[in-house]
């Protein structure tokens, strides 16, 4: 669990960008789209036109390289300390290997026609043709980079051979590992090739209950911080699909939505797109289950309910940060959370049964960015909210009746003298009230960012206790000695978390959309750079 933890956390550098490169890519697309044009005359000029083309091709080309993204990504996660240096060393440890590899393919002659690529398992990566490894490449070569790295980079000589110390000494080490690892990846690979075609082949095959167990276990992990171990093969990899688009091979789901969207002679997107298409339970379902929870709440409860349920659901709907609102019935009443993740899945169904080739995984603007510029008949993503808003009817009605017959102690409906407070698995296991707090301005302003990390730190176990801090879309992930010494019920009273998450020495504290400059103010405190 610990290596999964973080190899979950170094995953997130490579991953949290690429969303930015869609963002700009989508403007580009925007500001050169005809349709968009003819109703808004004055974009169709020289200047915007040309700046639309310029961003979307040049943002392209990050899908095209991904293996280096993750190479270097993984390896700065990784890394123990000289992140900086580490990430230097994964993109120089990735260009030796796509040479040596060519350069063994060559030498057994292994090498198929350059002028044509399609069905051979090779590629070109940086202008070198070697074997079409994709993201695989750089996930395995940033986890053997950072093992290294942490390993001999703080390795000193005393000697003349001090210049050839530290990370220099780390880098030296790498280059045969890398060669040997690229010569064993030319006979190895092609195996796992197969079996991943196969893979995915199988979860074609299943179709819709393919697409069902997918959609439902993506939401099932999100107890464990794991759930994004789910989908990123889905969408970077060829489990996700593969399509070739002007003579360009693209593995993924995200990957062929990003680089089909900016093909004009594409007039409907591929059925690969689905992976993507989370959005359903996040933008819709849950605020059906919202209004639910504060519908059935206790007339006494019902404005302190409302106070604490509407600012959850509008992050929920807007930015796709669920956990405020999952962790307030997930270990509380755990049949609507099963449920919850089988709607889940079940709305992923629906969409491909109508065709819908619409993504919305983080909100509604995410949703309106990616989708509408490219059109209806490409996207068809007015039926995307008309199944969201059936959606948000079948969860209102699933959570009402489920809540009132099993009388489940959800938001609103605590038992006399208990809180009323989103919950969380401490909540759980303690039996005690748990918190959330709708107002995170005063916690997170310019002015409080040193006190809130100060606190934050001191209910971690202090600065003593605290080895490694990052951040994910919403939580704060840390590294404890001891996590005993966490104060659970007090990080959720008084810092506003409205979770926390332990497993091993890895904690996890629930903060939702505000968690980056809550992780900044606590790297202040701990004296952290961003090297650390």
């Amino acid at each position: 669990m610990d290596v999964m933890q973080r190899f979950s956390k170094a995953m997130f550098i490579p991953v949290l960008i690429l969303p930015i490169a869609g963002l700009l890519i989508a403007i580009g697309n925007i500001l050169t789209n005809a349709n968009l044009l003819a109703v808004f005359p004055f974009l169709d000029n020289p200047i915007t036109v040309g700046f639309g083309t310029i961003i979307s091709g040049s943002l392209v080309t990050i899908l095209q390289n991904l293996g280096l993204i993750f190479c270097v990504g993984i390896a700065v996660g990784l890394a123990d300390k000289k992140k900086g240096e580490a990430g230097f060393t994964a993109m120089l440890a990735f260009l030796v290997f796509i040479n040596a590899m060519n350069k063994f393919m060559t030498l057994k002659e292994m090498l198929a026609d350059p002028e044509n690529l399609r069905g051979t398992g090779q590629a070109m990566v940086l202008g070198v043709q070697v074997l079409d490894m994709g993201v695989f490449a750089g996930i395995l070569l940033g986890i053997i980079i950072a093992v290294i790295f942490n390993r001999f980079a703080d390795i000193e000589f005393n000697n003349a051979f001090n210049i050839y110390g530290g990370t220099r000494f780390a880098f030296i080490v790498l280059i045969p590992v890398v060669v040997i690892f690229a010569i064993l990846m030319t006979y190895i690979w092609p195996f796992f090739q197969q079996g991943i075609n196969s893979l995915g082949g199988w979860i074609q095959n299943a179709g819709n209950f393919g697409i069902f167990v997918y959609g439902a276990l993506e939401r099932l992990l999100i107890p464990t911080g794991l759930h994004h171990l789910v989908y990123t093969p889905f969408l970077y990899t060829s489990l996700g699909g593969t399509e070739i688009i002007n003579d360009v091979v693209y593995e993924g789901s995200r990957n062929i939505y990003y680089a089909e969207m900016v093909e004009p002679a594409i007039r409907q997107l591929s059925a690969s797109v689905i992976w993507d298409a989370r959005g359903i339970s996040k933008m819709f379902g849950l605020i059906g289950a919202c209004l639910a929870m504060y519908v059935t709440a206790d007339p006494d409860k019902k404005q302190k309910a409302r106070a604490i349920l509407i600012p959850a659901a509008f992050t929920s709907f807007i930015a796709g940060v669920t956990e405020p609102i999952e962790f307030s019935f997930m270990f509380i009443a755990p049949v609507l959370y099963v449920v919850h993740a089988a709607l889940s899945g079940l709305s992923m169904v629906v969409l491909n049964v109508f065709n819908v080739r619409s993504i919305g995984p983080n909100g509604f603007i995410d949703f309106l960015m990616m989708n509408v510029p490219l059109g209806i008949e490409k996207t068809g993503w007015p039926m995307y909210i008309l199944i969201g808003l059936v959606f948000f009817v079948i969860y209102f009605v699933i959570f009402r009746v489920l809540i009132q017959l099993m009388n489940l102690k959800t938001i609103g409906r605590e038992d006399e003298g208990a809180e009323t407070r989103l919950y969380s698995k401490k909540d759980y296991l303690d039996k005690k009230s748990g918190a959330y707090a709708s107002e995170y301005t005063a916690a997170t302003s310019e002015s409080n960012t040193g006190s809130i990390g100060m606190t934050v730190v001191d209910l971690l176990g202090g600065k003593e206790n605290i080895e490694s801090v990052t951040n994910c879309y919403s939580r704060l992930r840390t590294v404890l000695k001891n996590p005993d010494l966490v104060d659970q019920e007090a990080l959720k009273n008084e810092t506003q978390a409205s979770g926390v998450v332990v497993k091993d020495n890895n904690v996890q504290v629930v903060y939702g959309v505000q968690v980056g400059s809550i992780r900044k103010s606590v790297d202040q405190v701990l004296g952290f750079s961003s090297e650390e």
